[in-house]
């Protein structure tokens, strides 16, 4: 019997894909990103599919005719998957849960510490020959120490961030659907009320239509004008334009993004604002951790190969 056929459709760290020629499948490695044509080839040419974030599977895609049983995602988040679908289509979906936790973590505290700082600001004037020399009231930024972080969500990501954000002093409150029991976590009854008091505001809520533009101008309005806003979750909770008109009018301090809508494009308005930190994606992005992520998958995968129960079962 031939082996399982496995599509990865990204480069992955060496030691992921040296485990990969290691098991028990014949694995096609591609580069990406892989059209919705040549997503529906795979789904029909391949046992195993290894994606991310950026293959959009959709109900058009994700049939009863498909040779596809398991997709194994290279991440924790999932809402690029019709997970109905899948279910219905007896595909087995699974994810990378906890291995991103504390990078993801880790990268919110460099955009509020870059943003509240002026850090990217700064940066931009020494490259470019403007720096004149310290002075008393040059660059001056916000301190962390003091101020009241508000996290949108209060799941794995963000209960570390609180613990990273308490190191710096900053007290904590989030506002979360589920009830909080920390007793050093204000929890707030409505997001409009989380946003008016916040001196920095986190995300770490799911993408999908649900909460597409969770952050509008009406919300933004609600924030201080001290406050920033940082995103590293999903790039659709963000009405882009409508930050960039609060950011360029003053109307909030800065914002700290790394994820965008349209991604890997960004807003044109979002490029021209000197109060806002953008990255590329980085939040997962550490050796450590895209290595965990992918081992994870592999678990997956093997589980499957074996006949066990799958680790990290979505569908």
């Amino acid at each position: 019997m031939s082996a399982p056929r496995l599509l990865v459709t990204r480069a992955m760290p060496p030691l992921v894909e040296e485990r990969i020629h290691a098991m028990q499948v014949d694995p096609v490695f591609v580069t990406g990103p892989l059209s919705p044509e040549d997503l529906q080839a795979a789904l029909r040419d391949f046992d195993l599919l290894l994606p991310t974030i950026t293959d959009k599977f959709g109900a058009n895609l994700l049939t009863s005719n498909v040779r596809v049983r398991l997709i194994a995602n290279f991440g924790a988040g999932v809402e690029h998957i019709d997970i109905a679908a899948a279910e219905a289509a007896g595909i087995a979906v699974t994810n990378t849960p906890d291995a991103l936790t504390d990078a993801t973590a880790e990268l919110a505290l460099t955009l509020m510490l870059m943003a509240m700082r002026r850090a990217a600001e700064g940066e931009r004037v020494v490259r470019a020959g403007g720096w004149k020399g310290w002075g008393p009231t040059a660059m001056l930024g916000q301190g962390l120490s003091g101020k009241l972080l508000g996290l949108v969500g209060y799941g794995r990501i963000a209960k570390v961030t609180a613990a990273r954000a308490r190191a710096f002093g900053m007290r904590i409150a989030c506002f979360s659907r589920s009830p909080v029991s920390d007793p050093d976590v204000q929890q707030f009854a409505s997001l409009e009320d989380l946003l008016a008091e916040a001196d920095v505001v986190s995300l770490h809520i799911p993408g999908g239509e649900a909460t597409r533009h969770l952050i509008n101008a009406e919300r933004l309005a609600r924030m201080r004008s001290s406050a920033v806003l940082v995103n590293t979750a999903r790039g659709s909770l963000v009405d882009e334009a409508a930050l960039a008109e609060a950011l360029s009018a003053r109307r909030i301090y800065a914002a700290g993004l790394d994820v965008f809508e349209a991604e890997p494009k960004v807003h044109p308005a979002l490029l021209t604002c000197e109060n806002a930190v953008l990255l590329p994606h980085l939040g997962s992005a550490t050796i450590e951790t895209r290595t965990a992520m992918g081992m994870q998958a592999l678990d997956n995968i093997d589980a499957w190969l074996a006949g066990r129960d799958l680790p990290n079962r979505v569908a």
